[in-house]
């Protein structure tokens, strides 16, 4: 089973006019509201590839509610902690430029975190947490880490999706993936990277360091799976890219989803890059029908340096 933790969801209202002038009257052309997290999004990605799953997380309000009906719309499992206040509602601006306003989110209470913790109880070995998001300000910065023990206690795998030293400080807790851009590999060891040979390098500093496997995607570049035995890398398939939102997202969900049915990293890297892509060429998230055709186009090989 795969559990998806999105301790902050939201509702993405997104909104796309023809300019944005400050200051005056604007009138939308055309305006969605789509259920928002980089938690959910991995879970509703797991649904298109029909790999067992349940979203975990913190919902309240008459958004909380919204966003449960269109889990439950899209046949979703969904086991939310209830809270009092209001789940938080982000703004995304598409005029010409793409604009986001997003709130802090909702203050989570001590009975609220207790009951969430609770749920770890039923993890059992062979189970993947998958954990990923901004967190609300009422929790700690280590709240992702401080997790990883309810975790780890079950025999469990679990895959944080995050930047930076909070990400540098769950490696040796072995995470299943990690998921830095070749940018963010760059900020972790301060360096710049010059050429695929760097890539790869600071890679497997990170599997050094303890994370079982290593995605670096380079956007349009394409991206890397670094495994202790092996490197392998893939370029970019060809598309029309409407949506970079998700995509990230995308990625993981195919890796793992892949993975926890194959335990084969190769298999689950082209998925997952196929499910990346989908999503990158789709207005909203991909859709089945979107990844099996662009996992036609995936081409991978073997990295020899």
């Amino acid at each position: 089973m795969i559990y998806t933790v999105t301790v902050n969801p939201s509702i993405d209202y997104i909104v796309q006019l023809p300019q944005l002038t400050l200051g005056a009257v604007n009138r939308m052309s055309y305006d969605t509201k789509l259920p928002g997290g980089k938690g959910i999004n991995v879970s509703r990605i797991l649904n298109q590839l029909a790999v067992k799953n349940a979203a975990w997380g913190f919902l309240g309000g008459f958004t909380g509610d919204f966003i449960q009906q269109q889990l439950a719309a899209e046949q979703m499992t969904a086991d939310f902690t209830k809270i009092t206040a209001d789940t938080r509602i982000n703004v995304k601006i598409k005029a010409g430029e793409e604009t986001e306003i997003n709130s802090q989110g909702p203050a989570i209470s001590a009975t609220a975190l207790a009951a969430f913790k609770a749920k770890f109880e039923q993890l059992q070995a062979g189970d993947i947490v998958v954990m990923s998001g901004s967190l609300p300000p009422t929790l700690p910065e280590s709240f992702y880490r401080d997790l990883i023990p309810l975790i780890k206690a079950h025999g469990a795998d679990f895959v944080i999706d995050t930047t930076g030293q909070a990400l540098l400080d769950t490696l040796s807790a072995q995470p299943l993936v990690i998921k830095p851009n070749h940018h963010e590999l760059a900020a972790l060891f301060n360096v710049k990277l010059t050429d695929d040979v760097d890539i790869v390098k600071y890679g497997r500093k990170l599997l050094d360091r303890g994370a079982k496997h290593v995605l670096v995607s380079m956007a349009g570049a394409g991206a890397f799976l670094i495994t202790p035995g092996q490197v392998y890398k893939s370029t970019a398939p060809k598309g029309t890219v409407i949506n970079s939102v998700g995509a990230g997202d995308s990625m993981i969900a195919g890796f793992v989803g892949t993975f926890s049915q194959t335990h084969d990293p190769l298999q689950s890297f082209a998925t997952g890059l196929a499910c990346g892509s989908a999503t990158a060429f789709s207005e909203d998230l991909a859709n089945q029908a979107k990844i099996n055709e662009v996992r036609q186009n995936i081409q991978i090989e073997t990295y020899n340096n």
